[in-house]
């Protein structure tokens, strides 16, 4: 049987400058340390990868944005912590 269990988490958007380029860089590498699939979804069904950069930066999230984190894997719990860390942490930015 397979495990198809799942992870999904509300995040914030808190830091001022939104999801730029160091913010989305950091989600990234964070991402790239899991086996996990860990994908962020906007308000409006748009979902990436949250291992590609360039998906990341699509989602252009300003402060305030909410998005879904949806993780799936072997070491989803972990993963979804450490990313949900980042932004509440606002990325260690003003927020």
């Amino acid at each position: 049987m397979l495990d198809c269990t799942m992870v999904e988490r509300t995040v914030v958007v808190r830091n001022r400058a939104g999801l730029h380029t160091r913010p989305a860089a950091m989600i990234v590498k964070r991402a790239a340390q899991f086996a996990s699939d860990i994908y962020l979804e906007s308000d409006d069904h748009m979902r990436i990868n949250a291992k590609s950069i360039i998906g990341v930066m699509t989602l252009a999230a300003a402060q305030g944005t909410t998005l879904k984190l949806i993780v799936s894997g072997p070491d989803e719990e972990q993963a979804a912590e450490a990313i949900a860390e980042l932004f509440e942490t606002g990325f260690g930015e003003p927020l």
